[in-house]
């Protein structure tokens, strides 16, 4: 099994560079692909803020990755349940903090939004200090 870094998922995922996009496609076609979770969260971000993918457009581009034979997450579980957070509105970093966190009693913020959109999401419980 192999490591990819955000580069090849997100070539994989946009097409935006052909011989790359062919290199990444024969990557994860002759490969075990192992996805850190800090790699799906870094392509969140770069679809989001680089390719102006919308909340609906990363977990359709996500779940298409996910169901690839070969490829393989450390927490399939979290990654889905913060997918389908950030397709709520809750941010998608915000949402993987809280999805990993769920085994304890309260994640504290600043963040007054990251309290109001996370209310009632889990037995976790976003609160300011």
């Amino acid at each position: 099994m192999i490591a990819v870094d955000t580069n090849a998922v997100v070539r994989l995922l946009t097409r935006d560079e052909d011989v790359q996009f062919q290199k990444a496609v024969t990557l994860f076609e002759s490969h075990d692909i192992f996805i850190p979770d800090t790699v799906i969260l870094e392509t969140e971000w770069v679809l989001r803020y680089a390719y102006g993918f919308g909340p609906v457009d990363i977990a359709d581009a996500f779940a298409r990755l996910f169901r690839l034979d070969h490829v393989h997450l450390a927490n399939p579980s979290i990654i889905a349940q913060a997918t389908g957070w950030a397709l709520q509105g809750l941010d998608f970093a915000d949402a993987l903090h809280l999805a990993q966190s769920q085994a304890c009693d309260q994640l504290v913020t600043f963040d007054s939004r990251y309290v109001k959109k996370a209310q009632g999401l889990c037995r976790c419980t976003v609160r300011k200090p």
